[in-house]
């Protein structure tokens, strides 16, 4: 039951535009498409990177699963960490470790190197994009589901530059985008500096354990496991189409640009539409279906040996995976009554395992196997997902009730 001095607040909150944000949210949401920017910017490096340090696919996604692996398992410390230093120094904190160890990945020498610094990349990104989206969603005016709409946006936006960004350093020197990364993460750590004033610690600090105690409740438990299976149609997708593209840096730059515009448009304009009309259940399930689909048309253009297919596929899976991020990231902050930076950490932690195992798996099963053989399997354990939130959406009713279905 809502408090009658909650509701005027509420309603003021709900009036506001998206846009109407104080500068500290502009500047995180700024960092934010920095550093998401540097997911997709080694994308179109991927190919250049295994022929010129002589390293098979599955060798060269480590680069994905050592980051997603130690940013997944960071994500349990996030919270005792920000609780005790505060939003801002984690946010700086994060900043730096990422333009540390990107500059160390531009200048190393082996895959085995590259790897080892993409993990304590990884580290410094567990502690930005958690503490990022609880700030933003806390610092915000315009109330939780515009302000996780701002922080998509500036995923999206982030996912789809970086690639673009990528391919035009990449086609000079496939250190270029370690060092482009570093480049602008300092940009990122100056406007943080200046534009986020020091937001007060919680009365509480969050312990180890928190997260786990999170993770009981059974609506962010199913909402971790469906991240968790769609997490291998995302990274063999992210880390595995692009040696079957046939394409340069240039090309592969421009193909994920177009991939990035459409996850970032359908994050922002088509999700609040569809939350609205529709449940969040029914939506999320609709929408990884249809990506279901299209990696299944991935895996046949492969077969195939039609790039023009996969290439078409790629751009397409934008708008599906753009409209579930904000869906089930929405979902998320509702699900459990816990604070929001323990809610996003416990489901982060178990999706970026998922991003763990996937993209090494994608690169094994293509070497074990056949090429399409990794787009087949992300369908399946996607439409795992479908299941997982079919099967238990009963612990998801509150959420819509939240949304007024």
């Amino acid at each position: 039951m809502k408090s009658p001095a909650s509701q005027p607040l509420e309603l003021e909150q709900r009036k506001a535009g998206l846009l109407s944000q104080p500068k500290a949210v502009w500047a995180i949401a700024f960092a934010c498409v920095i550093s998401f920017m540097g997911l997709g910017l080694v994308d179109p490096i991927l190919p250049a990177i295994a022929q010129q340090l002589h390293a098979s696919k599955s060798q060269v996604s480590l680069l994905f699963t050592s980051y997603n692996l130690v940013t997944g398992i960071a994500m349990l410390i996030t919270g005792v960490i920000s609780s005790r230093i505060g939003i801002k120094k984690t946010l700086l904190t994060g900043i730096f470790l990422i333009i540390v160890f990107s500059a160390l990945g531009g200048f190393s020498d082996t895959i085995g190197q590259i790897v080892g610094f993409r993990g304590g990349w990884g580290l410094g990104n567990a502690l930005f994009i958690a503490t990022a989206l609880s700030a933003i969603v806390g610092l915000s005016t315009s109330g939780t589901a515009k302000a996780i709409i701002l922080y998509e946006a500036a995923l999206g936006l982030g996912i789809s530059v970086g690639p673009l960004l990528g391919g035009e350093l990449g086609s000079i020197s496939w250190r270029g985008p370690f060092f482009g990364v570093a480049g602008l993460m300092l940009v990122g750590f100056i406007f943080v500096i200046f534009m986020l004033p020091n937001v007060p610690k919680p009365k509480k600090a969050s312990t180890l354990a928190d997260p786990f105690k999170a993770l009981s409740y059974p609506a962010l438990l199913t909402l971790g496991i469906t991240a968790f299976l769609y997490n291998f149609g995302f990274f063999t997708l992210m880390a595995y189409s692009p040696y079957v593209m046939d394409l340069d840096e240039h090309g592969l730059g421009y193909v994920f640009f177009g991939w990035g515009i459409l996850l970032a448009f359908t994050s922002v304009f088509v999700a609040p539409r569809l939350q609205k009309r529709f449940s969040v259940v029914k939506s999320i399930c609709t929408v990884l279906t249809l990506f279901t689909i299209v990696l299944i048309i991935m895996g046949i253009g492969t077969y195939n040996h039609s790039p023009k297919t996969v290439i078409i596929s790629v751009i397409v899976a934008g708008i599906f995976l753009g409209i579930n991020n904000t869906l089930i990231t929405t979902a998320v902050m509702q699900a459990a009554p816990v604070e929001r930076s323990v809610a996003s950490a416990s489901y982060s932690f178990v999706r970026f395992l998922g991003g763990a195992v996937s993209p090494w798996l994608a690169g094994k099963l293509s070497e074990w196997y056949h090429p399409e053989t990794p787009f087949y399997f992300g369908a399946v354990m996607v439409f795992l997902g479908v299941v997982t939130l079919l099967v238990r959406r009963r612990h998801l009713t509150h959420v819509d009730r939240a949304e007024g279905h």
